[in-house]
């Protein structure tokens, strides 16, 4: 084709160049070998829509055909063109899609933008942690939300759930209940999925089994084995944690044996079993130390689960031995379990550090969804030691946030730093409420009762707020399609007595307290936020 030889070539695109490498650095040939234009950079990739992305000292960015800049602007990163857009991700770590002349499509800024195809691209929204689809302009095609989504593909893209995989449709909605380990894109009508339970199935539009196409190398025997040793785990986990071994680490098997005055091979035959859970590694040298899941049961990391590994492996353990008692009995309740803790300090502080850690994680994408902008009073319901409560104060700067809870946890909450504009009273969340308030939030409240027992919360949450007033109901949602969340179900009734909902058991619950639903929004989280408003 050419005589010219170079270090690295890539193939032709429109209008007829291809990206090359040599000692005078990357640039574009013709198809006779001849450069393209004179300009050189570190990275030269192929052009899309009449324009290629490149890389100088100053940042990535496009050319035109005869080397020119299509603008003078700067990016961390830029993608190919695809229908009139390219993905650009900017210095401060943002996706966002230019247009073709490089002036950015929309104002909205992303986690993560994908390409365009058919007209749509997939963006995960920082704040939600979340994926949807766009169009050109920037607007939301359907405003559905997913743990993950692609592109769509002859009508229908794949999207994720905490139950696994499926394909939604145009609206952003599942075409059909069922979720699959793996799916694949529809291919005339049809799509090779893999089960739950590892057989790898064709299916069609309506999710009838078309084919039997193999198997995974899935064992159902040792599978089911081990979920019935599960609680070795969970022992294995509480021993290591009550025993201090993550706060240790690294260390060497005969220096943290020595730490915590334990047998070597004792010790080492725990630690074995952590590394079989993936929470240690041992690097040469005999040098033991904690992986990134076990750093959070260290104590010393924020937020951790050290608090929640001896409540599971101890207390909440021993509640299960009911279980059997539970199911045959319906007018079995367990022993009032926050009673209990009450009359010991340490496993209030214990069980509070737990809750504090999980509302750490499970609600810094929540506030951004709440209805409080015009709040001036807001009751965080049973809220701990004011973990979400402090994220409200922060969010909405003209808000006050009360913290209705239980004289332990006031107490012990008042050890720790309080927000100026947080405080906490005492009270009873089935009797009437010390304060009045224009907005509530529960999060992970009404999960702990029974039916009777939630209507009378919501009930007091009504009859403290006003007729207009926005309320907040953080849960995780049960779907009659997915078996998700049903195991944590299992447990609240041997704990508390009290369940996982459906939306619909919520909505109903709400209405016979005086409110009606307003909206869901999913959340990163396990939970989803239920908006209410006071009827």
């Amino acid at each position: 084709m050419y005589a010219a030889r170079f270090h690295c070539v890539q193939k032709y695109h429109e209008p007829g160049l291809a990206p090359v490498v040599d000692e005078s650095g990357a640039y574009h040939i013709t198809a006779d070998g001849i450069a393209a234009y004179a300009a050189r950079f570190l990275q030269a990739w192929g052009f899309y829509g009449g324009r290629a992305a490149v890389q100088d000292q100053r940042g990535w960015f496009h050319i035109l055909a005869d080397g020119q800049e299509l603008t003078r602007d700067r990016f961390d990163w830029c993608g190919n063109f695809q229908e009139g857009r390219c993905t650009v991700r900017s210095r401060s770590g943002q996706y966002f899609h230019i247009t073709h002349v490089g002036s950015p499509a929309y104002t909205e800024r992303y986690l993560y933008a994908g390409d365009f195809r058919d007209g749509s691209a997939v963006v995960r929204c920082a704040e939600r942690g979340l994926c949807t689809h766009i169009n050109p302009d920037g607007h939301h095609t359907h405003g559905q939300w997913h743990l993950d989504l692609d592109v769509f593909h002859k009508g229908y893209a794949r999207a994720r759930d905490r139950s696994g995989w499926f394909h939604v449709d145009a609206t952003g909605r599942p075409i059909t209940l069922r979720r699959y380990a793996e799916v694949e894109p529809f291919y005339n009508g049809q799509a090779r999925v893999l089960t739950h339970d590892g057989e790898y199935q064709v299916v069609d539009e309506r999710g009838h089994v078309c084919a039997s196409v193999g198997r995974d190398s899935y064992d159902r025997f040792h599978q089911v084995s081990a979920a019935l040793v599960g609680h070795w785990r969970t022992d294995a986990i509480a021993a290591a944690v009550s025993l201090g071994v993550f706060e240790h680490l690294p260390a060497r098997g005969a220096e943290l044996a020595g730490a915590i005055a334990a047998p070597a091979d004792s010790l080492s035959r725990l630690l074995g079993a952590l590394w079989e859970l993936r929470l240690v590694d041992r690097r040469e040298g005999g040098l033991w130390e904690a992986t990134l899941s076990g750093q959070l049961l260290d104590r010393r990391s924020a937020p951790n689960l050290a608090d929640a590994a001896t409540e599971y492996g101890g207390p909440l353990r021993d509640c299960w031995s009911s279980l059997r008692k539970a199911i045959m009995s319906a007018r079995w309740r367990p022993p009032d379990v926050f009673a209990s803790a009450a009359s010991d300090p340490a496993r209030v502080a214990a069980i509070q550090r737990m809750m504090a850690a999980y509302a750490q994680h499970d609600y810094s994408d929540i506030a951004h969804v709440l209805p409080f902008k015009e709040a001036r009073t807001i009751v965080d319901v049973a809220g701990g030691t004011g973990v979400l409560a402090r994220m409200l104060a922060d969010r909405f700067p003209a808000v006050d946030v009360v913290v209705l809870e239980r004289p332990e946890v006031c107490e012990f909450a008042g050890t720790g730093s309080i927000h100026p504009r947080v405080r906490f009273v005492s009270g009873d969340v089935y009797e009437p409420w010390p304060v009045r308030a224009d907005g509530f939030v529960m999060s992970r409240v009404l999960h702990d009762w029974n039916d009777d027992d939630a209507r009378r919360i919501l009930r007091q949450a009504r009859a403290a707020t006003s007729p207009g007033s926005s309320g907040v109901i953080l849960e995780m949602l049960l779907d009659d399609a997915t078996p998700f969340g049903r195991v944590c179900d299992l447990h609240l009734m041997v704990v508390t007595g009290g369940r996982e909902r459906t939306l619909d058991q919520i909505g109903s619950l709400l209405r016979e307290a005086g409110f009606r639903l307003v909206r869901v929004e999913p959340t990163a989280s396990l939970v989803s936020a239920v908006l209410v408003e006071a009827v």
